[in-house]
């Protein structure tokens, strides 16, 4: 438990820094960006009351009533003054005395900071525009103070100084609680993962209601643990099943010994021999498909398929056998592994040989594309119930249960294996009489 909590806190922690980290920097670029457009369009707004202002100057100007004394409008700390060509005061606001050295400049002169006007702290920005006097030509001068725009850019950057940091800390505080609400179905389905066994692979993690993420990777979790119960279960069956085929022989084996040994006079050892001999053959033939099996469930360990003559495959399984018809066998070639797919073309004849009651029939043909290999048998069939579950390993129908057949009940489970490691399809039809099992692999 402490350790969940310790994991979860630590994402937690990293995923509050780095939301914090991003809205710094955020904070940072979206503050000094706006501080310098306010700034830009205070000035630019101070610019166009200066160019207003010396419109209206120069038109008194060319009217010829411009006083000497220019009247300050309001406190907004602007300075006027009209200079003729000469240098020479004509008018300038009340007090501000002779206070630029400028240059006669063009119709509107482009916007000029200067350092400080006597008496100011702050600098001025000056605009110029040419008029006509009764004196002659003049300039109209009017500088305005920046300091209603420093005192506005620096309130604003204040404002930023404080609320900063307490949105930073709102962002904290918001992404520890939410972060921490949504990791919480994950501490749970940890949990319930870790109390899990595999004695205990039936139980299922809680899915949150929530339809997230973290609800998709509950139903994925549910979903392998079925899997994972499925797959436990299909193994304690196979070696329950593979114990009980394996121990059937050993104590018939047992048994006769043990009479052979008790009553030696009237034993005929030659034909225990022949029922040992039996007993062993079917224990190994039991223990090679079991090793086939394993081999198969490990698909890294299969050979890597080459170029097979499936038909040459169908004749040599079929030669020798009786009562088995060939006459409907054609060329066909797949790719794949020539001893697997002997051995599930022989699976499929002797089961079929084993319920046949006159006739096996095979017919081998290659259509577009795919490789269809039919095994027919005239025998009583295969219930449409059973079709699908006589591939599954260790199932005998009840028609077939005498172990002394010689089945061992993974006879098509492995054909089904190696089929379908090949790519293709195996199922059972009807014949009418008796079954047919359809094999079908992609042909070259």
């Amino acid at each position: 438990m402490a350790d969940r909590v310790r994991r979860f806190a630590g994402v937690r922690a990293r995923t509050t820094a780095a939301a914090v980290l991003i809205v710094a920097v955020a904070l940072v670029v979206i503050g000094g960006g706006l501080m310098l457009f306010v700034r830009q369009a205070l000035l630019e707004q101070l610019d166009e009351v200066g160019y207003n202002r010396a419109g209206d100057v120069a038109a008194l100007a060319r009217q010829g009533n411009l006083p000497v004394d220019l009247a300050a409008v309001g406190d907004d700390g602007h300075v006027t003054q009209v200079v003729d060509d000469a240098g020479h005061i004509l008018s300038s606001t009340v007090g501000s005395g002779r206070v630029f050295a400028f240059q006669p400049a063009g119709a509107r002169s482009r916007v000029r900071t200067v350092a400080h006007l006597p008496g100011s702290t702050h600098p001025f920005r000056v605009v110029a525009e040419r008029t006509d006097t009764p004196r002659g030509p003049a300039t109209v001068y009017v500088a305005s103070s920046t300091e209603p725009v420093d005192d506005a850019v620096g309130a604003l950057g204040k404002a930023l100084v404080v609320g900063g940091p307490l949105l930073l800390l709102l962002v904290a505080l918001t992404t520890w609680a939410v972060v921490g609400r949504a990791l919480r179905p994950v501490d749970v389905i940890s949990a319930e993962v870790a109390d899990l066994s595999d004695r205990s692979l039936d139980k299922r993690v809680s899915v949150p209601p929530t339809g997230d993420e973290i609800s998709r990777l509950a139903v994925v979790m549910n979903t392998m643990l079925g899997r994972m119960q499925r797959s436990a279960e299909r193994q304690r069956r196979f070696v329950a099943d593979a114990s009980h085929e394996l121990q059937t022989p050993l104590a018939a084996a047992r048994t006769d010994l043990e009479v052979a040994l008790a009553h030696p006079d009237r034993t005929d050892f030659k034909e225990t021999a022949l029922d040992l001999l039996a007993a062993n053959r079917r224990m190994e033939r039991l223990v090679r498909d079991l090793l086939y099996l394993a081999r198969a469930d490990s698909p890294a360990a299969r050979r890597p398929s080459v170029p097979v003559d499936l038909d040459d495959v169908v004749l040599t399984e079929t030669s020798g056998r009786d009562h088995v018809d060939t006459g409907q066998v054609s060329p066909a070639g797949v790719l794949g592994r020539r001893d697997d797919l002997a051995r599930a073309v022989r699976n499929v004849l002797d089961n079929a040989e084993r319920y046949a009651s006159t006739v096996v029939t095979v017919a081998l043909t290659s259509v577009g594309g795919c490789a269809t290999l039919v095994i027919a048998d005239d025998g009583p069939g295969v219930p449409a119930a059973d079709r699908d579950r006589v591939f599954e390993r260790f199932t005998r129908l009840d028609s077939g249960r005498d172990r002394g057949s010689g089945g061992t009940g993974l006879g098509l489970a492995i054909a089904r294996e190696t089929v379908e490691a090949h790519g293709g399809t195996i199922s059972v039809e009807d014949a009418d009489p008796g079954a047919r099992v359809v094999m079908r692999i992609p042909a070259i």
